[in-house]
């Protein structure tokens, strides 16, 4: 499909359709979650395709020569679970109205709240972001779809989209941020005294559980502890959601494809796994992703997914921990608001124009919400 004079687009129903050197150049090496590795083991086991409603429908661009220029992962969806940007108050107005929201496009990666590049280019490649999403909007008309959704992309992309004529759309997550810490002392250190009390009780007592904790990379985890953290992986699921996205084949599949960049960091009673927080590694940010747990251990959830997570950004010279979607209780523990982006084609004009209504209340308010959330920021009043 050409997309100008240019430029040509192709969709590809597998990622292994598209050469893994062609996507890697445009992926780069900064964020996991958009590498062919992670997003091959997403599809080989069995948690993205049409069965789940995750549909790959991977967008290839190419330049007159037939070089690949840019990729954007992308799938057909048939509801709205698993991508945590909600849209489902649009779908359900739309469909009262008489229209069909689903299929729709989403342009993600599936099951992962984590914030990065969506429209990925070949460095040094000329195809602007507006004529990737011009591409984007163009297939969307030809499959009939309702829309295309490019969620938690980088800010570059959300102005670029939005320029273009996409809908925008903020949102919020709560990131912990390197101030050139050498120790998580440090760390405690610039915080008012109160917080910096309250920190060290919870770990006190996590520690004090009878509980061991190790940090696990790579190969150094095995087959066992895999099965024990997708015990751990359902629990939290059946308590929160009622179904798993990622199945068992997934977890050792991505430790055996990004290899170092997985982390598991556990808790064992005596030799016994009770406990573990699934981590992926980027060039400069350590990202949460998956936590479970079986039994009633104090403070275990926020040792694991919080304070460990402290502790090995600071050890490995990380900028940054971004634990993942929602809570505010993570401010007080040194996570604070950090604003996330995201994009919308609606094909449909009547939608379309709710929809930026709606955005055009949202916006304002979000940014609201998150400046008063800083006022609530643990650390120490520097001015």
């Amino acid at each position: 499909m050409p997309v100008d004079d240019s430029f040509t687009l192709s969709l590809h129903r597998s990622i292994h359709e598209i050469e893994a050197a062609d996507w890697t150049l445009c992926a780069g090496d900064d964020n996991p979650f958009v590498s062919y590795a992670f997003l091959s083991a997403v599809e080989d086991s069995g948690s993205a395709d049409a069965r789940t409603g995750w549909l790959p429908q991977h967008a290839v661009f190419r330049d007159s020569a037939g070089a690949v220029v840019g990729v954007v992962p992308m799938y057909v969806k048939s509801h709205s679970y698993g991508e945590y940007v909600f849209d489902h108050g649009w779908a359900n107005a739309f469909e009262r109205a008489g229209g069909s929201y689903y299929p729709k496009l989403q342009a993600a990666v599936p099951f992962s709240p984590v914030p990065g590049p969506r429209l990925l280019r070949r460095p040094g490649a000329t195809i602007p972001l507006a004529a990737m999403g011009q591409g984007l909007a163009q297939v969307c008309g030809e499959l009939d779809l309702s829309s295309v959704h490019v969620t938690f992309c980088h800010d570059e992309e959300w102005a670029a989209l939005g320029e273009a004529g996409w809908l925008r759309r903020l949102g919020m997550q709560f990131h912990w941020t390197n101030a050139g810490y050498g120790s998580f002392d440090d760390f405690l250190g610039a915080m008012s005294s109160r917080k910096r009390k309250s920190i060290r009780r919870e770990r006190r007592d996590a520690n004090a559980a009878g509980l061991t904790f190790r940090t696990l990379r790579g190969d150094q985890i095995t087959r066992a502890m895999w099965d024990a953290f997708f015990g751990f992986y359902q629990a939290t699921v059946d308590r929160k959601w009622g179904s798993a996205y990622l199945t068992r084949r997934f977890f050792p599949m991505l430790s055996e494809r990004l290899g170092d960049r997985v982390v598991l960091m556990m808790a064992f009673h005596g030799e016994t796994p009770v406990a573990a927080a699934l981590n992926l590694v980027g060039a400069d940010a350590l990202y949460g992703r998956n936590w479970g747990c079986q039994g009633d251990w104090p403070f275990l959830h926020f040792e694991l997914c919080y304070y460990q997570a402290i502790d090995f950004a600071i050890a490995q010279g990380l900028s940054r921990v971004e634990a993942g979607a929602q809570g505010e209780h993570k401010i007080q523990r040194g996570y604070l608001p950090s604003t996330t982006y995201s994009a919308h084609w609606i094909a449909h004009p009547g939608l379309r124009r709710a929809i930026a209504g709606f955005l055009d209340e949202e916006r304002p308010a979000m940014l609201a919400q998150m400046e008063e959330l800083s006022t609530l920021s643990p650390f120490k009043d520097e001015g």
